[in-house]
């Protein structure tokens, strides 16, 4: 137990005074992709409370904040459409069937990261190459931005003549417009000033307390929390405990159908999900010269999101905003994240008339500065600086970010510095040539020998005209995998069939064995050291059972 709950926390009062903040910060967000996806609110936030809870206790990184985030959210949109659709083609015909589809898929998303908990693929996030994660951070704070601009209109619920409910959204004008700014940059000028008087208090807190006093107490007709679900459709805030979904299990046909429905949007869900946390817990790593880990991190986003499907709540992941904010204001403990959950549920059993009254400028405002903080803003600075490969995958990550998701820009960021090293070290193959006394032709090769430095390699040598006598030198090099190995045996082959003497050393001993897989008689031609090297190679797995 004591293991499970390490970093519990080193400074309660920061950890509780940054998770209220965070937890009012958390939902205004997590309604507005309520609203997204076409989900009752308190679902979403039910989900938070529940995905929050779970990994803050098991998580691999204390401080970290999970909830029902906007990138899984998106992911579930169609599900849930075409969820209904298919419900109103049952034979008994159930309404709003698409729901109990979510629920269900989240739980298999949970499944799945588990699995990938289990399998250690969390690892694999220490693989992701420093501009792709500046470019992710860059793009999620302008797609934060953007978000925030968006609370700057009203929405209103539309009934068409065809009866299909639409959401039109009219941006503020006039004196509301100023009111609505004005309260944004008093929240954030309390943000920025007071940490300068005293670093004690919460700024983002006391800024959200100030901004709302200033709303009550002066009468402006502002929009406020509650005002914002009620012209999304919904009732205001008004929660209860969650419980076991039961009308999940009565509803959901369990079986095969089903599944194949909703396994490729929870493995989307799954695979965005634990990259969005993934990368999260990178920056934390990074803000707190700490480090988490990545697969216990997998474990607990599954059970918090399996636990989520079950209660009826949404699916969510790691929340970069929130926790930058908890960060910032001084959660580094698991209890800063069980602070936030247990507030949020505070909040809407008890206080949910009170939170209503919050004005949204100042969630506004402290979005906007976490933002400001969240923009590596030294990536212009640097972008003449660095190799241009690496510039131009930054810009990219950042581009795809904002305009698909996370999911896909970490994905071609990755391939894109993958192609780009593969192409860079291909160059690096050399081979220095040399006589020796008895007429030997010897070859040194240097850089690593892969499926990309296989042409290079080749053209090194010519065997016609060479000598009767030739020796290849690996001290300075390493096969890489299954391509070296071939273009090795091959260049062997060519000496050997001019009827000359080739010999091969200082090669590893795995080398050496799948050379004489298909060529016992290289036994003759590969010569043996104390000085040879000992390294492993990434060969075909076909090749391997030969």
């Amino acid at each position: 137990m004591r293991k499970i709950f390490n970093n519990f926390s080193k400074n309660p009062k920061d950890d509780i005074l940054a998770g209220i903040t965070v937890s009012l910060a958390m939902i205004p967000e997590v309604v507005a992709f309520a609203f997204v996806a076409g989900i009752d609110p308190l679902v979403a936030l039910s989900g938070a409370f529940i995905i929050g809870l779970i990994t803050a206790l098991f998580g691999g990184r204390p401080g970290l904040i999970s909830g029902a985030a906007g990138a899984v959210a998106v992911i579930f949109v169609d599900l849930i459409i075409k969820g209904h659709e298919r419900g109103m083609l049952m034979e008994t015909p159930v309404e709003n069937m698409g729901f109990y589809y979510l629920f269900g898929a989240v739980i298999l998303m949970g499944l799945i990261q588990i699995l990938a908990g289990v399998l250690k693929i969390g690892k694999f996030v220490r693989l992701i190459p420093h501009p792709v994660m500046m470019g992710f951070v860059n793009g999620l704070a302008i797609v934060i931005f953007i978000a925030q601009v968006k609370m700057f209109a009203h929405k209103k619920l539309v009934v068409g003549a065809d009866g299909i409910d639409t959401y039109t959204s009219t941006y503020m004008q006039g004196t509301e417009l100023w009111i609505m700014i004005g309260l944004v940059a008093l929240t954030m000028s309390i943000i920025w000033l007071l940490p300068k008087l005293t670093k004690k208090i919460p700024a983002a807190l006391t800024a959200i307390l100030v901004t709302t006093a200033v709303v009550i107490f002066s009468g402006m007709d502002v929009s406020t929390v509650g005002s914002y679900i009620i012209e999304g459709g919904g009732t205001g805030l008004k929660g209860e405990l969650p419980t076991p979904n039961m009308e999940l299990w009565e509803n959901l046909p369990i079986g095969y159908d089903t599944f194949l429905f909703i396994l490729p949007y929870a493995f989307l869900a799954a695979a965005v999900g634990l990259i969005e946390s993934l990368m999260t817990m990178n920056l934390v790593d990074e803000l707190t010269e700490t480090r988490g880990s990545g697969n216990r991190e997998c474990v607990a986003q599954g059970a918090g999101n399996i636990l989520s499907g079950l209660f009826g709540g949404t699916g969510g992941c790691g929340m970069i905003g929130q926790t930058v904010i908890n960060i910032n204001a001084g959660g580094r403990g698991r209890l800063s994240g069980v602070m936030t959950s247990v507030t949020l549920l505070t909040f809407l059993l008890f206080t949910d008339k009170l939170i209503e009254q919050v004005p949204i400028a100042a969630l506004i405002g402290v979005m906007f500065m976490m933002v400001i903080e969240t923009f590596a803003w030294s990536s212009f600075r640097i972008l003449g600086k660095i190799p241009k490969s690496d510039a131009v995958v930054l810009v990219i990550v950042s581009v795809v970010t904002v305009i698909f998701d996370l999911a896909i820009a970490v994905f071609v960021g990755v391939i894109i510095s993958a192609l780009v090293f593969a192409w860079e070290s291909a160059k690096r193959i050399r081979a220095r040539k040399s006589m020796k006394e008895d007429g030997t032709k010897v070859y040194e090769i240097w850089g690593p020998l892969f499926f990309g430095s296989v042409t290079d390699f080749n053209k090194k040598f010519d065997p016609k005209n060479d000598p009767d006598k030739i020796e290849i030198d690996f001290i300075e090099s390493r096969v890489q995998d299954h391509s070296g190995i071939e273009a090795l045996r091959g260049v062997a082959n060519k000496y050997l069939d001019l009827g000359k003497e080739i010999k091969l050393t200082h090669l590893s001993p795995e080398c050496k064995r799948l050379l004489m897989r298909h060529n016992p008689e290289f036994d003759t031609i590969i010569e043996s050291s104390i000085e040879d090297p000992r390294y492993h190679i990434a060969t075909d797995l076909l090749d391997a059972e030969v």
